[in-house]
């Protein structure tokens, strides 16, 4: 009879801690959201599906190398040879170890830069790309602005701490979303594994992509990593799967591949992608002093919708019934709405 007590006694103990450890796990839990920064958007219409804390501002670590990657290809010739020079090396944190007199080109910089997150190759694209570390992160800056991103400042293009260098969740989506739709750029950060040029030695360089997700999640196609001890464990992924392409962001999240694979899945799970008008219809004919002019859009309206927002989808269109300016040949736009919350515009264009 004693036995069968103590059996009691610690079946009732191990429920007590059993019941303290969920209790602790909810309030870490907790603890976590509110210091991560998530996003996940769709990637052709930037539409936000999820987002935690999204809008606030972060140190990003090496993420911001999609930024220095894109701004790179955008303005230099991705086959221009660069020689390295002695204060290109040596750089602190991850590198491919680049030695003086060295010669890549620029496209192998940016595997370098990408796949293995070079700080060295960093350096060397900027001060190649714009003379200065200075200059290279105006151009940063200019190109943030420009694709939306007005929360961000960028200091420098490797991602090494420093106050003024931070971003938020949402704006490095934005950033992403851009840079994806470079197919050089695109090519690079889906590359698992490659060899490069060591230009000094009998041997070239093999880079294998930091990027685990490509290897365990289905459909990723990149992006990009990143860890300091102030950012805390950062990554950006993409992901195709069913006509859709999403993209995660989460900063300052310690279980960072775990987490975005949940994010991502849940997405996939709850949208899908709703082909809602194509771009070979004519919308409509609108008069003019040279008779009838038809009017159309340019690209398909692709939206990732929930099957209830499919069926209540409200479409607004906005244009003149009589054209009188032929100077510009985009006149309206379509509205596309999800109850009132606008989700997406498309211009409106005259066929003539």
């Amino acid at each position: 009879m004693k036995k069968i007590y103590k059996i009691i006694a610690m079946l009732f103990v191990l429920a007590i801690l059993s019941h303290t450890h969920v209790n602790v796990y909810a309030q870490n839990k907790d603890e976590f959201s509110n210091k991560c920064s998530e996003i996940v958007i769709d990637s052709r219409t930037n539409r936000i599906l999820y987002q935690n804390n999204a809008y606030e501002k972060k140190y990003m670590a090496r993420t911001n190398k999609i930024l220095t990657a894109i701004v790179v290809i955008e303005n230099c010739n991705i086959n221009d040879i660069v020689t390295i020079k002695k204060e290109t090396t040596g750089i602190e944190g991850s590198s491919i170890y680049l030695e003086e007199g060295e010669k890549l080109s620029v496209m192998d910089l940016l595997y370098g830069l990408m796949l293995r997150s070079g700080n060295d190759c960093a350096i060397t694209l900027a001060t190649h790309c714009s003379g200065s570390i200075k200059n290279f992160a105006e151009l940063m800056n200019k190109m943030a602005k420009k694709i939306g991103a007005i929360e961000s400042n960028f200091t420098n293009p490797h991602g090494l701490h420093d106050d003024n260098h931070y971003t938020t969740a949402y704006d490095l989506a934005i950033i992403s979303s851009y840079a994806l739709k470079n197919p050089i750029f695109k090519q690079i950060v889906s590359t698992k594994k490659i060899e490069i040029p060591f230009t000094t030695r009998e041997f070239n360089r093999v880079l294998f992509n930091k990027n685990k997700m490509l290897k365990e999640f289905e459909g990723s196609t990149g992006i990009k990593t990143g860890f300091t001890k102030k950012a805390g464990r950062c990554l950006v992924s993409s992901c195709e799967r069913n006509g859709l392409e999403l993209i995660s962001v989460v900063l300052n999240c310690p279980p960072m591949f775990e987490r975005s694979k949940t994010l991502l899945s849940n997405c996939f799970n709850d949208y899908k992608a709703y082909n809602v008008l194509e771009s070979d219809n004519i919308l409509d004919f609108i008069d003019s002093e040279r008779g009838k002019i038809a009017i159309t859009i340019k690209n398909d309206v692709i939206l990732p919708l929930t099957e209830n927002e499919y069926k209540n989808l409200r479409i607004e269109y906005e244009y003149p019934s009589y054209l009188s300016d032929f100077s510009n040949n985009e006149i309206g736009l379509i509205k596309f709405f999800c109850e009132n919350n606008l989700i997406f515009t498309e211009k409106i264009y005259t066929i003539i």
